[in-house]
């Protein structure tokens, strides 16, 4: 395959993307702006969004490297170009690590410097050394010093509710980061990044005067790709991919509209795409789920286990900033982790009201986070979904031929091996019922097909609507019922009601679980 453009994969410093040519979407406004909104400002993005990039570019902005920003929109807004010393940390290194450990690695990231700036022996901590290098690199160099720390919370995300070691692993973050507020006359700059927003007074003490602009409009586009950006810096790329895919540029930008788009960061209607998961999509030529190649954090689905969340309810919840935008371990509930992990992102505001509507991005983390709580939730593997009975099951809804899907779904069910703790789950009704909601929830979830859980209407809750191109379809589940109970149910209860006018044809399915073959047993559909 004959490669016309170079895409950064898996490139993260801002000077080789530039030195060797490879595209690049120019940003360098936004940055030029960061550097000079506060001394101290801290921004969280989800993994894989382009926050390193950010660091690095800050990082040779302050080193005054004007080489490299030749020819980019900051050009006509710098015109000093002064050089800084810059203290630059990645900590994703030190995920997974024990505290010792994480000590070791926080020396590992200050020794590069104090060979260009000294060490004082009898500074023994990592906070103490790296307080010292920021003060002989202000008095070695008569400038005041940048400090970029990018994944910040990466040692801290596993033991998020383990006490002990959460308390230990925030004394060691605490102690090297404490002493910043008590450099700031040598301080020009201080640039903090990650994935979760932990509160100032446990992990940075007091930087009571950190500017969070994580939800700030100004910056709302920093991080991600813009429509804008996507059709006229990206345009040829999407060329590209829709010729090597035999669609149109239409095609294929609608493609990638669905597949990656919609992350909002602030009350304004600004949208970006996943920057990863575009690039990698350009470089392969082919449209697919790149944010999950790693698998879902094992970090998430413990915080969603540990908190019991309800996983049908993320596709539409409305709540207030203070219900999402608050410190990770002050934590009552998963939400807070999800929208700052990307697996929910803001959809709507309503100024009135003052609250947000929060939903799943869009197709690419829809389908990848089924596949990891598909185990979690049900016992069943994502594999054995995927591999057979989800194409059966896609083609048969595809033909609008619902008793087939249920045909396949009825057989798949029966031959799955569940294990002893997902067995519990069904010895009682209200268990059951709720254990196939989630189950046929992640299924249709996984396949891509929209669909909702108890949903709210006149006459009571509907237990599932599934939307499908040309079909509604509205499900009553009962365990120890009759289908036709449940295909009543539907009726007596309008369920159906609010979809008469949408145009699609409206399908009801009645529909009864066994617990003891854990399998449908029987369904009754009515158009």
């Amino acid at each position: 395959m004959e490669i016309r453009r170079k895409y950064p994969v898996g490139i993260q410093t801002f000077s080789e993307i530039i030195k060797c040519g490879y595209v690049y979407v120019d940003k360098t406004d936004l940055v030029w702006q960061l550097a000079h909104y506060a001394k101290f400002v801290f921004m969280s993005r989800p993994r894989r969004f382009g926050k390193s990039l950010l660091s690095s570019t800050l990082a040779s902005y302050f080193r005054g490297e004007r080489e490299w920003f030749e020819g980019l929109k900051i050009m006509s807004m710098e015109t000093e170009w002064t050089k800084y010393p810059v203290l630059h940390f990645d900590l994703s290194g030190a995920k997974h690590l024990p505290t010792d450990m994480v000590k070791k690695e926080l020396e590992r990231l200050i020794r590069p410097y104090e060979k260009i700036y000294g060490r004082d022996p009898q500074e023994a901590s990592p906070g103490m050394r790296f307080a010292g290098l920021i003060q002989r690199a202000y008095e070695q160099t008569g400038k005041q010093v940048a400090v970029i720390i990018d994944e910040y919370d990466a040692p801290l995300l596993d033991v998020l509710h383990d006490d002990d070691r959460l308390h230990d692993m925030r004394e060691v973050m605490q102690e090297f980061y404490q002493r910043l507020k008590m450099l700031d006359p040598c301080i020009r700059f201080c640039f903090i990044t990650g994935i979760t927003k932990f509160s100032q007074l446990s992990i940075f003490s007091t930087i009571n005067n950190l500017a969070n602009v994580t939800m700030d409009p100004v910056f709302s586009a920093i991080c991600g790709i813009t429509e804008e950006e996507l059709t006229t810096t990206l345009k040829e790329d999407i060329e590209l991919l829709a010729e090597a895919n035999e669609m149109t540029y239409e095609q294929m930008h609608e493609k990638l509209k669905l597949k990656y788009d919609g992350y909002r960061f602030t009350e304004k209607p600004d949208e970006v795409y996943n920057p990863f998961s575009l690039v990698k999509a350009f470089l392969f030529q082919k449209v697919t789920n790149y944010w999950f190649d790693s698998g879902t954090p094992t970090f998430l689905i413990r915080q969603m286990q540990h908190f019991h969340t309800d996983i049908m309810s993320l596709d539409r919840l409305e709540v207030p900033s203070a219900a999402f935008d608050q410190p990770t371990e002050n934590m009552e509930d998963a939400l807070p982790l999800l929208y700052q992990s990307g697996y929910l992102t803001i959809k709507g505001y309503d100024r009135e009201t003052e609250t947000y509507t929060l939903s799943i991005p869009n197709q690419e983390v829809r389908i990848g986070y089924v596949q990891g709580l598909l185990p979690a939730y049900t016992g069943l593997r994502s594999t054995d979904v995927q591999m057979g009975f989800a194409t059966k099951f896609w083609r048969a809804l595809k033909k609008g031929d619902i008793n087939q899907a249920m045909l396949e779904m009825q057989a798949y069910l029966a031959g799955v091996p569940y294990v002893e703790g997902f067995k519990q789950k069904l010895q009682d009704v209200a268990n059951a019922e709720g254990f196939y909601e989630y189950t046929m929830y992640l299924i249709f979830s996984m396949l891509n097909v929209y669909a909702r859980t108890q949903v709210k209407c006149a006459g009571g809750r509907t237990d599932m609507v599934v939307w499908m191109p040309d079909a509604i379809y509205v499900f009553e589940l009962k365990v120890g019922g009759t289908a036709q109970a449940a295909l009543q149910q539907i009726d007596s209860k309008s369920y159906a009601l609010p979809y008469q006018a949408d145009g699609r044809k409206v399908v009801k399915v009645g529909v009864r679980m066994n617990a003891e073959t854990r399998t449908v047993e029987d369904w009754v559909i009515q158009e």
